[in-house]
């Protein structure tokens, strides 16, 4: 069936109702995929769904994902067990004596592990949310704070693999000479307004310089009052990775902590920025020194990095659910169909606000962030020419939509593995921290509008 007009919006808008009525992620990206494939093919909806789940599977980034995260539970697993996470965030109490300096101590870790989003948000999120609890902090905060500084940072510091991969899109799309796009990418980052705003914003509500507001204000009262830190309904993921939790007895150090970590962001950066090798290599290394160390027996190691992988399942499950829509999205043409109905309204001052605005909805909506600025691009590339617009500026604007994406989106790789590794479900997550990043949107598309006309 060919699928024509503000209907390709249905799949997308049922998610997201499904969404705010179940508080749940995967559930509503199942049935709204499904329903995505109904519409287009309704005599074998089923077998369609089923091969996009296929495909899915066996492609490669997606391979590439499932094992960063697994091998990334992975390591988290060893840590807790050999009590190396223990002896860190002891370590970090003798210094973090409010809640203020916890949080900011949060975000001053995410901006150190600027080289992966994924490295940022399950590192941090893992090694600090004990730190956090200790002073009445809710959960859904710990993971606001965490994921404004994943893929915010990552964008504007330019050794990091988004910088790296969109280098890469700038030079193919023939907006820079060869060799020359990430040099292209680092002009554009004075305008990446959107991941400044969001990273900016946070010391603001740390210090409660703006005042917590719309559903994290409750969790913040839920946790300040009652002490409960994890919202209810996410007790499951603090039990999935109780069993790995070490014994009392267990020696672990803060060294053993920091080398592994430190290990992970540089062999990423050895390697081209693949984190996966880089995830290879400390693993590996840490196999060896747990055991050489007698941190842990072998039986010990080898089923607790089985069991940190296993933790993991249920983000995956969601990541993989996520996948599977976005190439339902892709089929129906959504992002086809929003950019052709805004086409006629672009000039070149208006350019870059709209890009924003437009593409921003459409990453939030199909969890589709790098997706949509290799979708984009071409297209923008040739507006922006034959408008006369400052590339810059419209290049900046891309990014910043995509960001926005990757930041907001209930359903993201960066919230899904954020919620996970700070203790609360996905849809606790985004559901507090939309209107902090809404906020953030609305100035830097207020930032692009009159920066447009200047």
């Amino acid at each position: 069936m060919d699928i024509n007009g503000p209907l390709v919006l249905l799949p997308t808008a049922i998610i997201l109702i499904l969404a705010l009525w179940t508080r749940r992620a995967l559930e509503p990206l199942v049935f709204g995929a499904f329903v995505g494939t109904l519409m287009m093919d309704p005599g074998n909806a089923l077998s369609s769904i089923t091969e996009t789940l296929l495909e899915v599977m066996t492609d490669e980034d997606v391979a590439w994902v499932i094992m960063v995260c697994g091998l990334m539970g992975s390591i988290i697993a060893l840590l807790l067990k050999s009590g190396s996470s223990r002896a860190f965030a002891n370590g970090l109490m003798r210094y973090t004596t409010n809640k203020p300096r916890a949080l900011m101590g949060c975000w001053f870790m995410g901006i150190i592990l600027f080289v992966d989003d994924y490295l940022n948000s399950l590192a941090v999120g893992t090694s600090m949310r004990k730190v956090t609890d200790r002073f009445k902090t809710s959960r859904e905060m710990l993971a606001y704070v965490i994921d404004s500084t994943a893929a915010p940072i990552s964008v504007l510091i330019p050794i990091s693999t988004w910088a790296v991969f969109f280098g890469a899109l700038i030079e193919k799309n023939g907006i820079a000479e060869s060799g020359q796009g990430i040099w292209t990418y680092i002009q554009a980052i004075p305008y990446m307004f959107y991941p400044w705003v969001a990273v900016i914003l946070v010391p603001l509500f740390i210090y409660r310089w703006i005042p917590p507001f719309g559903p994290m204000k409750k969790a913040e009262q839920r946790a300040e009052e009652t002490g409960q830190c994890v919202p209810p309904g996410a007790e499951h993921i603090d039990e999935e990775i109780g069993h790995l939790e070490a014994n009392a007895e267990a020696s672990g150090s803060i060294w053993m902590f920091l080398v592994p970590m430190t290990s992970l962001a540089f062999f990423t950066w050895w390697f081209d920025f693949d984190f996966l090798m880089g995830i290879f290599v400390t693993l590996g290394g840490m196999i060896l020194a747990f055991i050489g160390l007698k941190k842990l027996s072998p039986a010990q190691t080898f089923d607790n990095i089985l069991a940190g992988f296993k933790s993991m399942l249920d983000a995956l499950a969601v990541l993989v659910a996520a996948f599977v829509f976005n190439e339902v999205n892709t089929d129906l043409g959504l992002a086809d169909y929003v950019i052709n109905t805004v086409q006629p309204l672009i000039n070149a001052e208006m350019l870059p606000f709209i890009i924003f605005t437009i593409m921003g909805f459409v990453s939030f909506a199909t969890d589709s962030n790098w997706g949509v600025f290799v979708i984009i691009l071409p297209i923008v590339t040739v507006l922006g020419h034959n408008l006369g617009a400052n590339m810059t500026l419209v290049i900046g604007a891309t990014l910043s939509a995509s960001t926005f994406g990757s930041h907001a989106c209930f359903y993201s790789d960066a919230t899904v593995l954020t919620a996970q590794a700070s203790g609360c479900t996905p849809f606790q997550h985004a559901f507090t921290q939309l209107p902090y990043a809404a906020l953030a949107g609305c100035i830097a598309a207020a930032g692009y509008l009159v920066l447009g006309y200047m």
